[in-house]
């Protein structure tokens, strides 16, 4: 049976997005949700290099929400490229909900983080900026290994495993994604 047959919601997703993760692409997913039909299956297409984790994770509680209070089904269809942020909003969906176009690169990586200590002034407010700065770093690892933990939650990939591979950027074309049950199907 041709996959078109098979998913014929995912060939007119509801909502679709493209290009970086980011307050402007939040604005987009919000309005286009709002214009969604009440009731039924919704599809969210989205092609992204990535972006801004936090926005994709504030997507991603929406959909959450979403789905717990609305009981709505919500599809997830990656096209072309699902990077980085793209990869946590994904994670947003349970596996049986996910689905990729072929030749479509998932790309999972460990959060990066840019900053300078300056250490300048009194000894007590140098060890509180030490310690803040510490606190950022451990939070955003507590962070990562939540949104790791619900990329493979349901599939056949261990969190371990995803750990290992992601500070190398672990890129998984899409039939690998399925075949590692990360995703319910390639169309």
């Amino acid at each position: 049976m041709p996959q078109e047959i098979k998913y014929p919601l995912l060939a007119k997703p509801h909502i679709r997005l493209s290009g970086t993760v980011d307050q402007l692409m939040y604005q987009n997913f919000r309005s286009q949700l709002d214009a969604c039909p009440l009731e039924g299956t919704l599809v969210v297409a989205l092609t992204t290099l990535g972006g801004d984790p936090e926005v994709a994770r504030t997507m991603a509680d929406d959909i959450r929400l979403l789905q717990e209070h609305d009981g709505r089904e919500i599809l997830f269809l990656g096209k072309v490229a699902v990077y980085s942020a793209g990869a946590t909003f994904m994670a947003a969906f349970p596996v049986d909900r996910r689905f990729l176009t072929r030749r479509t690169r998932l790309m999972i990586h460990e959060r990066k983080i840019s900053k300078q200590i300056n250490l300048e002034g009194p000894l007590r407010m140098m060890v509180a900026s030490i310690k803040a700065a510490l606190h950022e770093v451990e939070q955003s690892i507590l962070i990562e290994e939540e949104g790791f933990r619900d990329i493979v939650r349901g599939s056949n990939v261990d969190f371990g495993d995803l750990r290992e591979k992601a500070p190398a950027n672990w890129y998984i074309e899409a039939e690998e994604a399925r075949d590692l049950g990360l995703v319910l199907d390639v169309i």
